[in-house]
């Protein structure tokens, strides 16, 4: 049976499961899970404990990051659709922006943004730097400009002290910088996943190893690769079935075209960014509409449309109790706890199907 007879799991959203390779060592005690033949075997590496930034950028970026006078009406911050308390996103299908006004797709969580290879769902910014254009300008988001941001920056003697560290002072480019290596701090490490990665095989129970072997053998690590297990490749969400949003009597938005809307190429139709799953317990509704409520049901959804199947209910629970283990620890940059999901489902390991 080749690598594409067997069903693959691929889950997208603010959380997603799809499939791919991951990096690093796995537990010294747990023998390795196999993939589906023809695939690479995946190597998943831990978060590290920390990274090497400027403190100074960071300070200034936190403030920024969580100042509304970047938005037309002095209400809306990055913190408003990234809310570090809530798993970097903010809970909702869409978010909100000045004057109420509804985004056009689901928030992605910022925490480890910076492990991404390019960021939005669609991917059309190459650099966190670059994406903060985006939301400032956007009209239904924060409905600014950078005059008017560096004004308000200027005003503030705060600011001018600050802002000290760049020999340029207060510019577009700087606010950028400082955002976005705050945003490089946002790191979430020491999940029980990875000290299972680091061979303590006690951090995982007997189901959620059982939920971690069918992750890998269903072909899930296949897209949910590297240190973020997702944010390294683009996938069209319906590999096999059709694209769930197409079968909700509404209409298709420009935001289901996925990198479509910016290639205009065919085969980009309904791709997206394949999402991490890192601290994905804490970032419901899941997929770029918000659509799932649930682990559960995104990963029944991804099941149906990306593996053509049913999945039995154990192994769904399986699943969403080996994604749980990927809670790690709130971003020391943040200066405030993250919820942490309570160790749940410690039932029975189901039978193999």
């Amino acid at each position: 049976m080749d690598a594409f007879a067997r069903p693959r799991l691929l889950l997208a959203n603010g959380a997603v499961i799809v499939v791919l390779f991951a990096s690093g060592p796995a537990s010294a005690k747990h023998k390795a899970p196999s993939p589906p033949p023809g695939v690479a075997a995946p190597a998943f590496s831990p978060i590290p404990s920390r990274v090497d930034l400027d403190a100074r950028k960071v300070a200034l970026g936190k403030r920024l990051f969580s100042d509304g006078q970047l938005s037309k009406d002095g209400k809306v911050s990055c913190a408003s659709c990234h809310d570090l308390s809530r798993g970097g996103s903010d809970g909702r299908k869409v978010s909100v922006g000045v004057g109420g006004a509804l985004g056009a797709i689901n928030a992605p969580t910022v925490l480890n943004s910076g492990y991404n290879f390019r960021q939005f769902w669609d991917g059309r910014a190459d650099t966190l730097e670059a994406q903060i254009d985006g939301p400032i300008q956007n009209p239904a988001e924060m409905a600014s400009d950078w005059d008017s941001v560096i004004k308000k920056l200027h005003a503030s003697p705060a600011y001018a002290k600050a802002f000290a560290i760049y020999p340029d002072g207060i510019t577009p480019a700087n606010v950028k910088d400082a955002i976005a290596t705050f945003e490089r701090a946002l790191i979430t490490p020491d999940s029980r996943f990875d000290r299972f990665l680091r061979g303590q095989e006690e951090a995982l129970s007997s189901p959620e190893q059982a939920g971690y072997d069918l992750f890998v053998s269903l072909g899930c690590a296949e897209c949910h690769a590297g240190i973020n297990l997702g944010g390294t490749s683009f996938q069209r969400f319906g590999r096999i079935g059709m694209p769930p949003f197409l079968k909700q009597g509404r209409p298709v938005t420009k935001a289901d075209l996925g990198r479509y809307s910016l290639t205009k190429n065919e085969s980009d139709l309904y791709r997206f960014k394949v999402p991490t799953l890192r601290n994905v317990a804490l970032t419901a509704p899941y997929f770029h509409d918000g659509s799932a409520t649930n682990l559960h049901d995104a990963i029944v959804t991804m099941a149906r449309v990306q593996l053509g199947t049913t999945l039995p209910n154990d192994d769904v629970d399986l699943l969403t109790q080996f994604l749980s283990t990927l809670t790690g620890q709130p971003p020391r940059a943040a200066g405030a706890p993250a919820a942490q999901p309570g160790r749940r489902h410690q039932g029975r390991r189901a039978s193999r199907r």
